[in-house]
């Protein structure tokens, strides 16, 4: 399961098909007495030109509950840097891995939409929307990239705000849970803390020095924990249905197809 730090919609694309049949007309020619004038041959009909082949545009990954996940989602969460590869790995193995962490972030989406959530306040989105920015080396990079995605300013703007929600939910609702004591914290310290600075041959610092970053990191770590066990109970509440492995044919039903003119 993802971290919190990584929690991160699904646009719908446009149905477009085109394909036009010519057809020609042939005359006969009058003899050249004033015999009744033969009848005109009729024109045979022109073979229909055939249409270009369907070209897959999107295909469906997973459903939650009857609502699609599509490769285009996956595609965009990479392009956006808002997925990343992990050193080494296979990128059937990230690409299944970015599913499944869009798979549970829509569960949270559909936990929240049914709880009513309000607003996420405007300067949390635009501060977010920076960091996506920050991502690339120029504005014009990041709107051609935007474009490619077929998306726009507005869309992702969209995404940051759900994302955000999730983030506020989880605090709101679930942190308070988490308490972290005094002796989590010393225990830490000893045990995980001070093996780790002999180790590396650095000074070990105070527990009083570090005991609020100590508290931070353990409180941290309960949350994800207090976050998968949430999302675990999700997915075992909700219909899921998983199509990454299938191939093309085999999926449900085409989100896009074009047939371009010959």
């Amino acid at each position: 399961m993802e971290t919190l730090e990584r929690l991160r919609t699904r646009l719908a694309l446009v149905l477009a098909a085109a394909g036009l049949a010519l057809s020609t007309a042939a005359f006969a020619a009058a003899p050249p007495k004033a015999s009744p004038k033969a009848p005109p041959k009729a024109a045979a009909p022109a073979p229909a030109t055939p249409s270009a082949p369907a070209k897959l545009e999107d295909r469906v990954l997973a459903v939650v509950d009857e609502d699609p996940i599509l490769d285009s989602d996956l595609n965009r969460m990479i392009a956006l840097g808002l997925k990343t590869k992990n050193a080494g790995e296979d990128d059937t193995v990230f690409r299944r891995r970015v599913l499944n962490d869009l798979l549970e972030e829509r569960l949270r989406f559909h936990e929240i939409d049914r709880f009513g959530f309000g607003q996420v306040p405007v300067a949390e989105i635009d501060k977010q929307l920076a960091v996506v920015r920050a991502r690339f080396k120029d504005e014009a990079t990041f709107q051609k990239t935007l474009k490619d995605l077929n998306l726009t300013v507005k869309d992702l703007r969209q995404l940051v705000a759900r994302q955000l929600m999730v983030l506020t939910y989880v605090d709101e609702q679930l942190g308070p849970r988490v308490f972290v004591s005094l002796d989590d914290i010393n225990t830490y310290y000893r045990t995980v803390l001070t093996p780790q600075m002999q180790k590396s041959s650095q000074p070990v610092p105070p527990v009083d020095e570090v005991r609020d970053q100590i508290r931070t990191v353990l409180r941290e770590k309960r949350l994800n924990e207090a976050i998968g066990k949430w999302t675990q109970e999700l997915r075992q509440r909700a219909d899921i249905q998983v199509y990454f492995d299938q191939p093309a044919g085999k999926l449900p039903p085409v989100v896009k197809k074009i047939e371009k003119k010959p």
